[in-house]
């Protein structure tokens, strides 16, 4: 815990009260620039509504081409790639983890081979897909087209996110493997001999069970998708207002700028962003991140993970299978 004070809480708490100080401006009573100073809320003010002070300390509407007039659209950017990428890492790292908890030929070398992309480093991730989106690159080569990936909004948003998918999702699909292993396969030999099909083990058995190591992968990712900076910033551009400009690229440039107080400001809502979405993913969303088991399907298995799996306790666990399935 000392430890942790050291390396985490100082800069936090220094960052807070970096953000509630003075940018240096002109004292009007003395004629002389003057820096600190208790500021209240103003580094707030300047991103939440883009209101800028000039030299003399007058609080004026910010100008066009002021950082702060880039707040609200990269934070709607922010928020577009989380949502996205982390639903296709999600929905594909769910199959990679189906496909590699079967028991087939060459299962180890198919694992080795998933986590590839994820070892890989992003800046190497996003220099290498940075090449394939190229005007000449390989897939316009492949489309027989002349898309501009790295200029046109839209297709720059695409290409980030392809590239993010393709390196993350591996890590969901580890995440999610060590969940599906924890399963009893007895539950699915049970369900089998009552007649469920596929569909009825994966929506009453699967899903379940695999819910509380599911929401961890989903809560971790949402969280390191917001805080994004590298890959727009190295693939497309380190501009703020470019189409692909997340809200991390905003402390970036306000801290170039020598703007501390603001960037301190901006780097605290972020803070406060990222625990809003992991308090309600924890408090109603049921990431069971502290692995207490509090899943109320999960409760079910407990006695059979300490002592084997007996067949009273294990047509009980598939009461649910059993409802719909069809018996011969």
């Amino acid at each position: 815990m000392l430890l942790l004070a050291v390396v985490i809480g100082y800069p936090v708490l220094r960052a807070v009260y970096l953000s509630f100080q003075q940018d240096r401006h002109l004292d009007p009573v003395t004629g002389m620039f003057t820096s600190g100073g208790f500021a209240g809320f103003d580094q707030y003010l300047y991103w939440l509504t883009q209101r800028c002070m000039t030299p003399s300390g007058e609080v004026l509407e910010c100008a066009p081409g002021v950082l702060s007039m880039d707040f609200w659209p990269a934070l709607r950017i922010t928020l577009f790639f989380t949502v996205v990428t982390v639903t296709l890492e999600t929905l594909l790292g769910l199959w990679m983890a189906l496909v590699m908890n079967r028991s087939f030929l060459g299962r180890g070398l198919l694992r080795a081979a998933v986590l590839i992309p994820w070892a890989i480093p992003t800046a190497v991730t996003a220099k290498l897909w940075q090449f394939i989106f190229a005007d000449q690159g390989i897939v316009n080569s492949i489309l027989g087209s002349q898309i501009h990936w790295t200029t046109d909004p839209w297709a720059a948003r695409a290409a980030v996110i392809i590239a993010d998918v393709w390196k993350t999702a591996p890590f969901m699909a580890l995440l999610i493997l060590a969940g599906l292993q924890m399963i009893p396969q007895g539950v699915y030999e049970a369900a089998k001999v009552d007649g469920a099909s596929r569909w009825q083990q994966f929506t009453h058995i699967t899903l379940p069970l695999v819910r509380p190591a599911l929401m961890v992968a989903v809560l971790f990712r949402t969280l390191d998708a917001l805080r994004m900076y590298d890959l727009p910033v190295i693939m497309i551009s380190s501009s703020a207002n470019s189409p692909t400009a997340v809200i991390s690229q905003l402390v970036i440039a306000d801290t170039k700028q020598g703007n501390y107080h603001s960037a301190s400001a901006i780097s605290t809502l972020i803070f406060l962003l990222i625990f809003a979405v992991a308090f309600i993913m924890v408090k109603f969303l049921g990431a069971d991140v502290a692995g207490n088991g509090s899943s109320p399907r999960r409760g079910r298995f407990r006695g059979r993970r300490a002592g084997g799996v007996h067949k009273k306790e294990t047509t009980a666990s598939t009461e649910g299978v059993n409802e719909n399935a069809d018996i011969a």
